[in-house]
């Protein structure tokens, strides 16, 4: 009989609600870092939101999706900004 890995809760909660909420982010829609870092609980840390982001390397976490308050695209880990519009378009959350 073969026990199943028993996955063990991050060290952080505030990651974990920031994930949560960017896994919930529909396709054709974006929210701010700003929006996400409020709906994970803690307004004004933003800037968390993006390094939380820039570590996110799981497929389930559509990262792309979270954009910069200013309505400017922000950096993507995995191709950069331009990779990152590419995606929104396909997604219909921006026109080409």
């Amino acid at each position: 009989m073969s026990k199943k890995p028993v996955q063990k809760p991050s060290k952080d909660a505030f990651t974990d609600k920031v994930r949560a909420v960017v896994a919930k982010i529909p396709k054709g829609k974006v929210l701010t870092y700003a929006e996400v870092a409020k709906k994970a609980g803690s307004p004004g840390a933003s800037r968390a939101v993006g390094s939380i982001m820039a570590k996110n390397f799981d497929p389930k976490i559509p990262c792309h999706r979270v954009i910069r308050s200013d309505g400017k695209i922000g950096n993507y880990n995995r191709g950069g900004p331009d990779a990152k519009r590419k995606l929104l378009i396909k997604e219909g959350a921006l026109e080409a």
